[in-house]
C-alpha cells in the first residue's frame, strides 16, 4: 500500500487536540456560580466550534468495499449527494485511473482489519458548476476499521480537506509567532480577570516564565489603587466589547523603586460562535517618552512664556507699566513671587546712574506681583514696598548680580515660606538698569539651569523696552503721544456692510510744519446685527486737538455700545465736548450745560461729526449731525447724490437738539462719510470740492478698495493742509431666510412655542449644535417678557456671522442681573444666559424694550459650553 502517494502517520486520532480544547471551552462556557448541566465532557459544543472550522467529514465502508454511508460534510467536501455516493467503490470513484490499482490494494487491507492514516489525492467527477471537467483536491483519511453487526470486516473513514488543516496550521504558528515574538507586552485575560497566557516579553520585564503567571490578577501586578482602575476598565472592556486605546498605567516592576508607565490598549476577545472568551492586554513601556514629552513640555512652555514676553512686554511707554507687564507675564506661569528694582537715577532722566559699578547706586521698587494669597517677602533685610527707594548691601547676592550682571542663586532664609529665588539683572545695551527678582514658594519645583536662562531672557527683554521707552520718553515723548492718539482702526468689518476707509494725515508746508489734526472714524457693531458709523473732526490742530479727538472717540464707543438713539449720542458728546478744553473738566461741562448760552467757547473744543446707525435686517440707516458735511449715497444705477440731514450744531456749543432722518437704503447702495480735509482747502471753495467729490463716485459698483483709490487720486488736487478721513460702506441687508420673525401672544403656552419657533429655524439653518442652547436661553428670555414685560411678545432669530436672538415687548423695565441665594428657586435666568451665550444685552426701542443674546456659529464647538454644565455652575 505504500506505493499509494500518501503520508503515513501513527495510528493516531487527529481530533484528539481539537476534541481536548472543545473540551475545555465547553467547561469554560459555564457561567460562574451556575452548575454545569452535566458533565461538561459531554455538552454540546455551540455552533462555530473548532469541528466548523476542520470541516470534519465522514463515511463509513461495508464489507463489500463500497460506500454505506455518507455524511452531509461529505456531500460538501466531494461534491456528490449520499443518494449518489452510497454504493459506490470509493476507489472507483475518487481515485485517478493509474492509482486505483494501488488503492485496491490498501482497500484489501483496511477490510482485512488495519488502521491507516495517509494522505490520498482524489477527485470530484464533473458537474455543471465544475465546468464539466471536475476538480481535483487532497484529503487527510482517517481510517478506523469496525465490524458488522454480523460480525462482518468493514471501515469508518474521517476526512479532512488537506487545504484546511495547513490553513489552521498556518494560522495556529503566525498566533505563536506574533504572539511569542511581539517586543510588546502580550496578556491574554480570561473572563475572571485571571492571566491565562503572557508572552515572553511580559514574563521578562515582571520576572520567572510565561507559565509562572498563569492565574494571577492585576493586583499582582500594580499598586491597589491603580489596579482598581483597571480592573474596572478589564470588566468594562469584557461587558461593553468597546475597546480601549492608549490607556495610561502607572506602576513599578519588581525589584525597583523607579515609577514606570505603560500604554496598554485592551480588546475583547471572542469565540468562533461570538461568545467572550477573554481580553488581550498589549501594553509597551513609555517612561522615557513621557521624561521626554515632559521636557518637551518644558521647553514649549519656555518658548510660549518668551512668546507672550514679546507680545506684552513694551506695550506702553511707561517704565513702571513695562516692568508690570514682565510681571504679568512670569506670575503665575514661571515663579510665584516677583519684583522689579530700576535705578533711581534712570527714572530720574541721569544717563548713567552713580555707583552703578559697584551696584550700590538707589533703585526703586517699581513692581511687585504674588500669585498667593499670603504673600511672603523676597530677600532678605527690612521689606521694601512699591515705590520705595532703596540699595543693597555691598556683599548680598543682588549687590553682586548687579555689578557682574550675572544673575544669582539666594539661597532660602529658614522658616520662610520661599525656598527658591533668582537675581537677574536687567541689562540692555550693555546697561544694567536695575533688578529682576523671581521666587517660587515651597511646594514648587526649585529652580534649575534652563529656569536661569529663560529669567535671563525675559529680564533682557523688558530691559530693552524699558530703556526704550526711557529714552523715547525723554527724546520724543510729545511726537509719540500724538501719533499712537491717531492710529485709525484697521480693517473693520459690519453685519451687512462692506467696508473700506483711509485716513491721511495733513500735507506740510515750508511755512507751517505738519501737525497732528483731529480727524477720526469708527465702525462699531451694535446689537441686533445693526452697525454705527461716525466719522468726526475736532477742530484745530496739534497735541490737544489730538487729545479731544482721542476722547471724543472713546466716548463714542461707550455710548454707542449703550445702545442710544443717533440722537441722543450726539447730545451726549455735546456736553463731553464742552468740558474737554475747560480748566474744571467735569465740571465745567457740568455748568456748561447747565448754562448753555453762558458757555464760554474758548474753554471747550468744538468738533463736527455725523452719526449713523444701520439695521441690515431692515436696512435702514439713521442719520444724526452735529455741524458735519453730509453724508453721499449712490444707489445702484443712479448718480450720488448728498442725503439731506439736517446739520445741526458742532458739538460743544450746546443748548440745540440735535434732530434724525431714517433712510431705506436698497441692496447695492453705497454710502460714504468723510472729514472736510477730502474736499476743501485754501485753493479750492467747499462747494466745488463736494461737487468734485459727488462726480468722483461714477463706478460705485467697483470692489470698495478700489473706489477708495479712485476718489482719492481724483480730489488729489483738493487736499490741502487737513487730515483726511474716509469711511465707505455697500450695502449687503441680511437676507430674507436668515431671519425667523414671531410674534407670540402674551400667555404661559408661549414659552413652548418660542422653543419650537427656534428649533425648528435653527433646523432649517443646519445649526442643529445650537438647538439646546437656543431653546434654554429662548425659554428665559420669553418667561422674563411674560413675567416683568407688558404686551405681546415678539420673538426674532438672526443668522449672520453670528446667531442672534431677540426678544421684544413693551415694557420699559430693564433686566438686571443679580446673584441668586442658594435658597432661591428664581433669579438664575440671566445667570445663565450670561454663561451660555458669547454676549447678551437690552436696549430700549420706542415702544419697550429688547433682551437679545449672541451665539457664535458651530465652527468645531470649540469654546460651546454644556447647558448641563451651566446649570450646574449655578447651584
Amino acid at each position: 500500500m505504500s506505493e499509494i502517494p500518501a503520508k503515513a502517520t501513527e495510528s493516531k486520532d487527529p481530533l484528539d487536540g481539537a476534541r481536548a480544547e472543545a473540551a475545555d471551552d465547553a467547561v469554560a462556557h459555564v457561567r460562574p456560580g451556575e452548575p454545569p448541566s452535566g458533565d461538561a465532557m459531554w455538552q454540546s459544543s455551540p455552533p462555530g466550534s473548532i469541528y466548523d472550522y476542520i470541516k470534519v467529514a465522514s463515511f463509513s465502508i461495508g464489507p463489500d468495499g463500497l460506500v454505506e454511508q455518507w455524511s452531509l460534510r461529505a456531500e460538501q467536501l466531494f461534491g456528490i449527494p449520499a443518494e449518489h455516493a452510497v454504493g459506490m467503490d470509493p476507489i472507483e470513484a475518487f481515485i485517478d485511473a493509474d492509482l486505483r490499482a494501488q488503492g485496491q490494494r490498501k482497500m484489501a487491507e483496511i477490510l482485512d482489519g488495519r488502521e491507516w492514516t495517509g494522505v490520498v489525492p482524489f477527485r470530484v467527477p464533473p458537474s455543471a458548476a465544475d465546468g464539466e471537467c471536475g476538480r481535483e483536491g487532497l484529503a487527510e483519511v482517517y481510517v478506523m476499521p469496525t465490524r458488522t453487526e454480523e460480525g462482518e470486516k468493514a471501515a469508518v473513514c474521517i476526512v479532512v480537506d488537506v487545504r484546511t488543516l495547513r490553513s489552521i496550521e498556518t494560522d495556529l504558528a503566525a498566533s505563536q509567532a506574533i504572539f511569542g515574538q511581539s517586543p510588546f507586552g502580550f496578556v491574554l485575560i480570561d473572563p475572571d480577570l485571571r492571566v491565562r497566557r503572557v508572552n515572553y516579553r511580559f514574563a521578562s520585564l515582571f520576572g520567572g516564565s510565561p507559565d509562572d503567571h498563569r492565574g494571577k490578577g492585576v493586583h499582582d501586578y500594580l499598586p491597589r489603587p491603580e489596579a482598581e482602575r483597571v480592573t474596572a476598565t478589564l470588566r468594562r472592556v469584557l461587558e461593553t466589547g468597546d475597546s480601549i486605546t492608549d490607556m495610561h498605567v502607572t506602576g513599578f516592576l519588581p525589584g525597583s523603586d523607579e515609577r514606570r508607565h505603560w500604554s496598554i490598549n485592551l480588546y475583547r476577545v471572542r469565540s468562533g460562535s461570538g461568545r467572550p472568551i477573554g481580553i488581550a492586554w498589549l501594553g509597551t513601556d513609555i517612561t522615557a517618552r513621557r521624561a521626554a514629552a515632559r521636557e518637551a513640555a518644558a521647553a514649549r512652555r519656555n518658548l510660549a512664556l518668551l512668546n507672550e514676553a514679546g507680545a506684552r512686554i513694551g506695550n506702553s511707554l511707561d517704565l513702571e507699566t513695562t516692568a508690570r507687564e514682565l510681571l504679568d507675564v512670569v506670575v503665575p506661569g514661571f515663579c510665584d513671587l516677583a519684583t522689579v528694582d530700576l535705578y533711581q537715577g534712570l527714572l530720574a532722566g541721569d544717563e548713567t546712574p552713580p555707583g552703578l559699578a559697584d551696584g550700590s547706586a538707589e533703585l526703586r521698587r517699581v513692581a511687585f506681583a504674588s500669585a498667593v494669597s499670603d504673600a511672603p517677602f523676597i530677600g532678605s533685610g527690612d521689606p521694601v514696598s512699591v515705590g520705595a527707594v532703596h540699595h543693597y548691601p555691598f556683599n548680598s547676592p543682588c549687590a553682586d548680580a548687579l555689578r557682574t550682571a550675572r544673575p544669582q542663586y539666594i539661597p532660602a532664609e529658614e522658616g520662610s515660606l520661599v525656598q527658591s529665588t533668582l537675581a537677574v539683572p536687567m541689562v540692555a545695551h550693555d546697561t544694567v538698569v536695575g533688578l529682576a527678582q523671581f521666587a517660587r514658594t515651597k511646594g514648587s519645583e526649585p529652580f534649575g539651569d534652563r529656569d536661569r536662562d529663560l529669567a535671563v531672557e525675559l529680564a533682557a527683554r523688558a530691559a530693552v523696552c524699558i530703556d526704550n521707552a526711557r529714552l523715547y520718553r525723554r527724546e520724543h515723548e510729545r511726537a509719540l503721544i500724538l501719533q499712537r492718539s491717531l492710529l485709525p482702526p484697521g480693517d473693520p468689518v459690519a453685519s451687512g456692510l462692506d467696508i473700506a476707509c483711509r485716513y491721511l494725515p495733513g500735507n506740510s508746508s515750508a511755512d507751517r510744519p505738519s501737525e497732528v489734526g483731529g480727524d477720526w472714524f469708527d465702525v462699531i457693531e451694535l446689537p441686533g446685527h445693526r452697525t454705527a458709523l461716525v466719522v468726526g473732526d475736532v477742530m484745530g490742530r496739534g497735541l490737544r486737538a489730538a487729545v479731544a479727538m482721542g476722547e471724543l472717540r472713546s466716548a463714542v464707543r461707550t455710548l454707542a455700545l449703550l445702545d442710544l438713539e443717533p440722537a441722543e449720542v450726539l447730545s451726549a458728546l455735546d456736553e463731553i465736548a464742552r468740558g474737554l478744553g475747560a480748566p474744571g473738566g467735569v465740571q465745567q461741562a457740568t455748568r456748561a450745560a447747565r448754562r448753555p448760552r453762558e458757555a464760554d467757547l474758548s474753554e471747550v473744543y468744538l468738533a463736527t461729526c455725523v452719526y449713523a446707525v444701520y439695521d441690515s435686517v431692515t436696512r435702514r440707516c439713521t442719520f444724526a449731525n452735529a455741524g458735519h458735511l453730509p453724508p453721499v449715497l449712490v444707489e445702484p444705477g443712479e448718480d450720488a447724490l448728498m442725503l439731506d440731514v439736517p446739520p445741526g450744531m458742532p458739538l460743544g456749543v450746546g443748548g440745540e437738539p440735535f434732530e434724525e432722518v431714517e433712510v431705506e437704503l436698497p441692496e447695492g447702495a453705497l454710502l460714504a462719510l468723510y472729514t472736510d480735509g477730502l474736499v476743501e482747502s485754501r485753493d479750492h471753495p467747499l462747494d466745488e470740492g463736494l461737487q468734485a467729490f459727488v462726480g468722483a463716485l461714477t463706478d460705485p459698483s467697483a470692489p470698495l478698495e478700489d473706489v477708495c483709490d479712485h476718489v482719492l487720486t481724483t480730489l488729489d488736487t483738493h487736499h490741502g493742509e487737513d487730515d483726511i478721513a474716509l469711511l465707505m460702506a455697500r450695502v449687503q441687508g441680511l437676507p430674507a431666510d436668515s431671519v425667523g420673525d414671531w410674534t407670540l401672544p402674551r400667555e404661559p403656552r408661549s414659552v413652548g412655542r418660542a422653543r419650537e419657533y427656534a428649533r425648528g429655524q435653527l433646523l432649517s439653518w443646519d445649526l442643529e449644535p445650537l438647538v439646546d442652547t437656543t431653546e434654554l436661553l429662548v425659554s428665559e428670555l420669553v418667561t422674563n417678557a411674560l413675567r416683568y414685560g407688558e404686551g405681546d411678545i415678539r420673538l426674532r432669530l438672526l443668522l449672520d456671522r453670528t446667531l442672534v436672538c431677540e426678544v421684544w415687548d413693551s415694557g420699559l423695565v430693564q433686566p438686571r442681573r443679580r446673584r441668586a441665594r442658594d435658597t432661591d428657586e428664581g433669579g438664575r435666568g440671566l445667570q445663565l444666559v450670561g454663561l451660555l451665550s458669547a454676549a447678551w444685552g437690552s436696549r430700549r426701542t420706542p415702544r419697550g424694550k429688547t433682551v437679545w443674546f449672541e451665539l457664535p456659529l458651530p465652527d468645531g464647538q470649540n469654546g460651546m459650553v454644556d447647558p448641563a454644565e451651566a446649570l450646574l455652575s449655578l447651584f
